[in-house]
């Protein structure tokens, strides 16, 4: 079995700290302290080591998108007509530029791509679809679904053993 990523070792606590986190990234040491019976300095040298493992990416505040005005969100799938290397980077440089798309997927099936893409309203997704993902070179077939409601969005992974 080839391993594309070095699995960090994290023990119950370590487990612990990344599922509050996960839920509340704004929390005082202290109260995260408190929160897994550990003294702050232990706390804090745990999560400065999961900070330089790279277990935690970084801190983020996430943001209601409808609240801002983005009222769709769409899928577009995508395939290109030839899988050369430089065309496929040239194809993910531009689209992944753009700051409609909040996700790119390399999958499989009938499609090379899955973006996740967010929009103010149907002119928008129209304009992205029409002036953005067709004329770019290399791209084959475009595939869009609008999301009609959103029934569960999360970016908490269930670290705790079950």
């Amino acid at each position: 079995m080839v391993a594309y990523s070095q699995e960090v070792e994290l023990d119950s606590v370590d487990q612990k700290i990344l599922q509050i986190l996960q839920n509340d990234g704004r929390l005082t040491n202290a109260e995260l302290a408190k929160q897994v019976h550990l003294s702050p300095p232990a706390v804090h040298a745990r999560v400065k080591r999961l900070e330089q493992k790279g277990v935690i990416a970084r801190y983020v505040a996430l943001v209601d998108r409808q609240k801002v005005g983005y009222d769709n969100l769409c899928f577009v799938e995508f395939s290109l007509q030839l899988h050369r290397y430089e065309q496929i980077q040239n194809i993910l440089d531009k689209v992944t530029s753009w700051p409609e798309v909040l996700e790119c997927h390399n999958v499989t099936g009938e499609y090379d791509y899955v973006l996740k893409v967010a929009v103010k309203n149907t002119q928008s997704l129209e304009h992205f679809i029409s002036k953005k993902m067709i004329p770019l070179e290399g791209v084959a077939k475009v595939h869009t679904t609008l999301v009609l409601k959103e029934v569960k969005a999360t970016t908490a992974i269930n670290i705790l053993d079950d």
